[in-house]
């Protein structure tokens, strides 16, 4: 049970965001500029740093994100002994492999700042990883900064005004979008394809928008996806794209779940194929080979004049921000982009755990009566529990999913996260459930789930699949 003083608000939102919104998501104040320049290329003849596409930035306290809330405030209920199941947060859950942690070892001494944009070895092998992916990649096209999340920011900053995101969404995407002042508009996704707005839905956002007197200038799409673990098909992207054309919109795909697709033969299509001219992509090292707390990620920027203009407002905003991506970071992380055999291996088995064991618990949670779309990468599930909802509602008085997930934390000691906090709409009954520090509190566990031909039988994992069928048992 929650201690006195435990800040509830911080990791369940009290609200859907069809109503008031937790304000890491909220749309920011009506009184932020509503328009950006004609053209989507970026203006850089503005005395501004930002240009007139920029917003104000967004004043009051902000919230901390919701996943991490979540994390820490379940952290504080593990250390005060309390029983905890963990499925809240996005993280990988597997030890850093051996000789990545010898490359960061042997780059301790790399102790200078370095360019803004980052080493020529990590652009480099940067170019090569999208190059063997089908994106074939000048060196000139890639900047590096302090985690993928830090990209995306610079992003938006460097873009300006209005951005469209998938409903239900990444919490940082709009979170960062009102930081610098800027409205997100969430547009919902074709079913069972998450992580890319409904290209028709789409056309009708930005036209009803600009109809407002606002202009949305970039759209961002997650492939594969969190929070639902699907993947979005070709043919989506393709018109997604016709869309974005039409429209003059800058895509920022976000691909750091990429190598995370659970069959690799799974069709996967980046808008930055379709779209070179208007197409930016982004990624990390933190799922693929679990290296979360080393902050270190890529973005490759479209062709032609606005890659130059986007170029060089990362590199001034980066100089403000970050300086310079750290050094042995990314001495590392060039090692990791090459591909070398052992790490693609390592991927490989990371790739079946996560499958596996996702595919376990989503079962659990079909069987208690909710629709689960099929996971598709990643550890990530979204369950419904609409069908389930007089049931809820008759028997603890829950009627929205942030209510949800407050009785699973407080009555079970289960974290999860509420769609609200990805912008679901009100009323929902879905939860973002993130399986990946299920296989072990230490790490020879986790070594031995990432080994074993059927990690569901191993004690760690068997015995969390135990207490999700019994929570879910006594919940419905």
């Amino acid at each position: 049970m929650l201690m006195a003083g435990t800040a509830m608000p911080a990791v369940i939102p009290a609200t859907d965001p069809a109503g008031p919104r937790q304000p890491a998501i909220a749309d920011p104040p009506t009184t932020a500029p509503a328009t950006g320049p004609a053209d989507p290329v970026i203006d850089t003849t503005s005395p501004g740093p930002l240009g007139p596409a920029a917003g104000q930035a967004a004043a009051g306290p902000v919230a901390v994100s919701a996943t991490l809330a979540a994390n820490e405030t379940l952290d504080r209920m593990r250390r005060s002994g309390e029983p905890v199941l963990h499925l809240a947060f996005g993280e990988a859950g597997l030890p850093a492999h051996p000789a990545l942690r010898q490359a960061l070892a042997d780059a301790t001494g790399r102790n200078g700042y370095g360019p803004v944009i980052g080493l020529t070895a990590l652009r480099e092998a940067a170019a090569g990883y999208w190059h063997r992916r089908g994106l074939p990649t000048d060196v000139d096209a890639v900047v590096c900064g302090p985690g993928s999340k830090a990209l995306l920011f610079a992003l938006l900053l460097a873009i300006g005004a209005d951005v469209a995101v998938p409903q239900p969404s990444w919490v940082s995407y709009a979170a960062q979008a009102s930081l610098i002042g800027c409205r997100s508009h969430f547009v919902p996704t074709p079913p069972g394809q998450g992580g890319v707005p409904d290209p028709d839905l789409l056309a009708r956002a930005v036209s009803s928008a600009r109809a407002a007197g606002r202009r949305i200038r970039s759209v961002i799409v997650t492939l594969p996806d969190n929070p639902t673990g699907t993947l979005a098909s070709p043919g989506t992207v393709r018109r997604l794209c016709e869309v974005a054309a039409k429209y003059d919109l800058i895509i920022i795909s976000d691909e750091i779940y990429r190598d995370l697709i659970h069959d690799p033969r799974s069709p996967f299509m980046s808008p930055a194929v379709l779209a070179p001219e208007r197409s930016i992509v982004t990624t990390a090292l933190s799922k693929s080979l679990a290296l979360g707390g080393w902050r270190i990620g890529v973005a490759r920027l479209p062709e032609g004049k606005l890659r130059r203009d986007l170029r060089e407002r990362l590199t001034g905003i980066g100089s403000e921000i970050w300086s310079a991506p750290a050094g042995p970071m990314q001495q590392a992380a060039a090692y990791a982009f090459a591909d070398p055999p052992e790490l693609t291996e390592r991927i490989a088995r990371s790739r079946r755990l996560h499958a596996i064991v996702a595919r376990g618990v989503a079962d659990r949670f079909a069987a208690a009566g909710a629709i689960v779309p099929s996971p598709q990468a990643a550890f990530y599930l979204y369950p419904d529990f609409g069908p389930r909802r007089h049931i809820l509602h008759r028997r603890h008085g829950v009627t929205t999913a942030a209510g949800l997930a407050t009785l699973l934390l407080e009555r079970y000691g289960t974290g999860v996260l509420p769609g609200s906090a990805f912008g679901e709409e009100r009323g929902a009954l879905r939860l973002r459930v993130a399986t990946g520090l299920l296989y072990g509190e230490t790490e020879a566990q986790r070594e031995a789930a990432l080994a074993a031909s059927d990690p569901l039988t191993l004690p760690t994992v068997a015995s969390a699949l135990a207490r999700i069928e019994e929570i879910l048992t006594d919940l419905i």
